[in-house]
């Protein structure tokens, strides 16, 4: 099959999708219909759920879905080009490493680097957070400094700086949020000070999809002498972003949420940074010269690359970033921003409902997701109703305990999106809610 994204010309006023036979309604979206364009690419997306109903997938924050293009990659890579990289002359390994060393060439442009020597590969973001806790953290904080965190931090950009504090006595500070959501700027400048050595901050929230102004903080961070890092992890498959327009010295992303396979990641620093750092772990790869007494570290970035990378996840992670960027990211933007609407208008109308974080009208570049509770309902038996409907949603606390605990909230529901959304989805799994709701209430 010849992929969609062969043609990006406009689509016709009629090409709105009609799953489950739902009027979307007259309004005519004013933005590309993306998801008509893209869903032939998505083979796990053409499926039918339990009780034959079609599948809907609405959990996107947690991790999205492969095209076939990344999977063709994949699977080139393991059928005709197999082998370590870096390490072998014959044309297997040259082929391997060719591949592998280009996808970090295309991490770099995807997010506006200087250099591919700035791209680190992790297994993860959370990995990434890590090496910069263990590597920069363990050698450049003492006692008493301070790291600024805030409230809607994921686990994985809370953790690994308790950790951190514990090791070396530096001091933890958290910002909080807004009635409305969004993160207390006011608050956050109040606890900056001469002593921040560095600012962690999430750029979406994966619960509240409040947008970080980073840029802003970027600024305040540097003139009180502190180095921020950005977690980009839902950012990245949403929205243009650039490295240097952010002003950031550390930002880490996800492969898995990026169209791409799990197991991997990146982490981008400047490269100033990164030569100041020393390894994060040791073994093959990472090493120039070894003797029985010492040894001397690789150039940058395999000095933070121990033992043999996961090639062939590189390799997906690189087919997954060509073909957004193929797609575009505006474009990408701007349907998910229109869906994020339509979400909100129909979770809005539902009596009993509260959703988490600011409005699309509070806050237009807010995340394409929405966290919801339901008054007098658990999360779990709302996902467990839509999921026998075919409906896939997330239920918990997303990583956000801290969060939720602020909310009086040992967990919600969430609903994700992506550009290969269609509106008639979102009207259905509206719909499919409102019965689940009436259900468990009957039966309460």
């Amino acid at each position: 099959m010849v992929s969609p994204l062969a043609s990006h010309g406009p689509l016709p006023a009629d090409a709105a999708p009609t799953l489950f036979g739902i009027d979307p309604g007259n309004s005519v979206p004013t933005v590309e219909d993306l998801a008509v364009l893209t869903r032939p690419d998505f083979p796990l997306l053409d499926q039918i759920a339990c009780l034959g109903e079609p599948l809907v997938y609405l959990d996107y924050a947690a991790t999205s879905q492969k095209p076939h293009q990344v999977l063709e990659a994949i699977n080139h890579y393991y059928g005709h080009d197999n082998a370590n990289v870096h390490r072998g002359a014959h044309q297997l390994s040259v082929r391997a490493t060719e591949a592998f060393e280009g996808a970090r060439e295309t991490v770099a442009r995807f997010i506006g680097a200087a250099s591919s020597r700035e791209i680190v590969y992790t297994r993860n973001a959370s990995e990434a957070i890590n090496l910069v806790a263990r590597s920069w953290g363990d050698s450049f904080l003492r006692h008493g400094d301070e790291v600024l965190l805030t409230l809607m931090e994921h686990h994985s950009n809370l953790v690994p700086w308790q950790l951190l504090a514990q090791r070396t006595g530096c001091v933890l500070r958290h910002a909080g949020v807004t009635e409305s959501g969004e993160l207390d700027v006011d608050d956050w400048i109040s606890k900056l000070n001469e002593r921040t050595r560095l600012v962690s901050v999430v750029h979406v929230s994966n619960t509240l999809g409040a947008c970080n102004p980073v840029a802003r903080l970027a600024e305040l961070a540097h003139s009180a002498g502190a180095l921020i890092l950005v977690d980009a992890c839902q950012s990245l498959p949403h929205q243009s972003l650039s490295v240097a327009q952010l002003d950031c010295d550390f930002l880490v992303g996800s492969s898995h949420k990026l169209c791409g396979p799990t197991g991997m990641g990146f982490l981008w620093a400047r490269e100033a940074l990164l030569e100041a750092m020393p390894p994060f772990l040791g073994g093959g790869e990472m090493i120039q010269d070894v003797f029985l007494d010492r040894c001397t570290w690789a150039e940058l970035p395999h000095k933070f690359e121990a033992g043999t990378p996961a090639i062939g996840e590189a390799i997906g992670m690189g087919a997954a970033l060509d073909y957004l960027s193929v797609l575009g990211m505006d474009r990408i933007h701007a349907w998910e921003k229109h869906l994020t609407q339509r979400l909100f208008m129909r979770l809005q109308a539902i009596e009993g409902l509260r959703i988490l974080g600011p409005t699309p009208e509070q806050q237009p570049d807010r995340g394409a997701l929405a966290a919801f509770a339901v008054e007098g309902l658990h999360a779990n038996d709302l996902a467990s109703l839509l999921d026998s409907a075919g409906i896939c949603i997330r239920s918990g606390h997303h990583c956000t305990q801290p969060l939720h605990r602020h909310y009086g909230l040992s967990g919600s529901a969430r609903a994700s999106l992506a550009f290969t959304t269609t509106e008639a989805e979102i009207d259905h799994f509206a719909a499919e809610l409102v019965g689940a709701i009436g259900f468990l209430r009957e039966h309460a």
